[in-house]
């Protein structure tokens, strides 16, 4: 017995040795970020790292906590595509249907575009409302996708990636008709409920009472829920042992979804990473590295505002870093920025 609690005892030095040198090799990356909100340009963030679904580090820095329901911005286009996805699988919708399918309204070229092209900007739409028109204080998808089908389209469907909102709204309300039953409530019984997501939500995100059509913008969740999310599509569609989304679909998400379709100069994943591929996004996520093999290694889906979410499957890691910003300040961009963490990450975990 005596012999049994001595090793008891050494293992769990050993283990608590371990756990500070991971929490020191992660000192750079809190003090990066802590340097970001004393700076002033977040009032707080929060940070969960995990590798192999075991949680290595997780921080909370200036006035946020456990709590915090943060606007995440583009971070919810990867929660849009996961939702139209289930019903993808359910075959209540097809990555192949086009939109003058379900809305026979759109009778000009952008009714041509397919669900997929959609997700991931490509369907040939104009990328948000034209300044000139007035704030959309639209309350739902309908009403909402209305005031987009009197744009012209900006080009035709398959030609050109231009990352922006409108033609997700569309996706949206497409699913919307295809199971009758509102976004809303589509995106709490398909992925936030059965994900534990409690707090997730699309909202409104601005005061007029409305805001531009942006389904991939209006999303507000907390560090957790969103952790939820990734563990999913890290474990291949599998959450606590249940099923959300096949591993066909995971893989199609994440497979090279801009295809033939022109890539502007500059793009993400060129600024962040310096890979000029055209290869860049899948559905609802960028495509930040890539293997010989074309498949997706770096998985992302950052924010203007500074939410980061990713996926790292040459070193197992998926994390978010959860964040707002309170003011936009010369030669600091949130985009551009946040994106670090995860070759930080990497670097911290490759520390002997």
């Amino acid at each position: 017995m005596k012999q049994l609690l001595i090793i008891l005892c050494l293992c769990g030095c050993f283990w608590s040795a371990v756990a500070q040198k991971t929490l020191n090799n992660f000192l750079p990356i809190q003090q990066k970020i802590k340097t970001w909100v004393d700076s002033g340009h977040y009032d707080g963030a929060s940070i969960v790292v995990f590798q192999n679904n075991q949680i290595l580090y997780k921080q909370y820095f200036g006035t946020y906590g456990p709590e915090t329901v943060v606007y995440v911005a583009s971070a919810g286009k990867w929660l849009v595509a996961a939702t139209i996805a289930v019903l993808v699988d359910e075959g209540k919708l097809h990555w192949e249907d086009k939109v003058n399918h379900w809305l026979l309204e759109f009778t000009d070229a952008k009714g041509e575009a397919t669900l997929a092209q959609l997700l991931s900007h490509t369907a040939g739409y104009p990328d948000y409302q034209p300044q000139s028109n007035p704030v959309d204080i639209s309350q739902d998808l309908k009403s909402s996708v209305d005031n987009i089908l009197p744009l012209p389209p900006d080009t035709l469907s398959g030609t050109k990636f231009k990352y922006g909102g409108l033609a997700m709204q569309v996706a949206g309300r497409m699913a919307e008709i295809a199971t009758g039953k509102s976004w809303k409530k589509l995106f709490q019984e398909k992925i936030a409920h059965p994900l534990e997501m409690t707090q997730t939500h699309f909202t409104p995100v601005d005061s007029a009472g409305g805001h531009a059509p942006m389904l991939g913008g209006g999303a507000r969740s907390t560090l957790q829920d969103y952790a939820n999310f990734l563990s999913m599509i890290f474990n291949k569609g599998v959450f606590k042992g249940k099923r959300i989304l096949s591993k066909k679909t995971i893989a199609f998400m994440q497979s090279d979804q801009i295809k033939n379709a022109k890539v502007q100069v500059g793009e993400f994943v060129e600024r962040a990473r310096g890979r000029k591929g055209t290869d860049i996004y899948g559905l609802g996520e960028w495509r930040e590295e890539v293997n010989a093999q074309g498949e997706a290694t770096l998985l992302s889906s950052p924010s203007w505002a500074g939410a980061y979410p990713w996926i790292d499957k040459t070193n197992g890691v998926y994390g978010f870093f959860l964040t707002h910003v309170t003011g936009f300040k010369k030669g600091f961009s949130p985009f551009f920025i946040s994106h670090q963490l995860a070759l930080d990450v990497r670097k911290a975990l490759s520390q002997k």
